[in-house]
């Protein structure tokens, strides 16, 4: 089971229902892409939330005027049957440097662009524009 796919899932759905937020189980790979979700300007904000028997984080979707999502698509690249990886000088542009790729390296998640001025290569994880 790819939970990270599972969030991505999450957050195109509520997009496509024009849901304000929407929950999913808590990981520590759910709330980094939450951060470089919400650093791109993607979310609003992110919060965490303890229950039982798990925690939950919760995203606040972004719009804009008369109604129109933030996000008009995320697609995974890396999955559980396929990994992807890349070095820093190959890591794929999304939408020509109009969206964002998000890549997990030795430093931890973090965007196509921190990772190719860091000179880390890794797993790539997704695209969102």
């Amino acid at each position: 089971m790819d939970t990270t796919a599972d969030f991505l899932t999450i957050i195109r759905n509520g997009y496509l229902a024009k849901k304000e937020t929407v929950t999913a189980d808590f990981s520590y790979a759910r709330e980094q892409i939450a951060k470089i979700f919400k650093a791109e300007a993607f979310i609003v904000d992110y919060s965490i939330v303890e229950a039982k028997p798990s925690n939950k984080i919760i995203i606040t979707l972004r719009y804009f005027d008369k109604g129109l999502p933030a996000v008009t698509g995320i697609q995974k690249i890396s999955k559980s049957s396929v990994r992807i990886y890349s070095g820093h000088r190959n890591i794929p542009k999304t939408l020509s440097g109009a969206g964002t790729t998000i890549i997990t390296t030795s430093a931890g998640f973090m965007t196509a662009k921190e990772a190719h001025s860091k000179h880390l290569g890794g797993e790539v994880i997704c695209q969102i524009w």
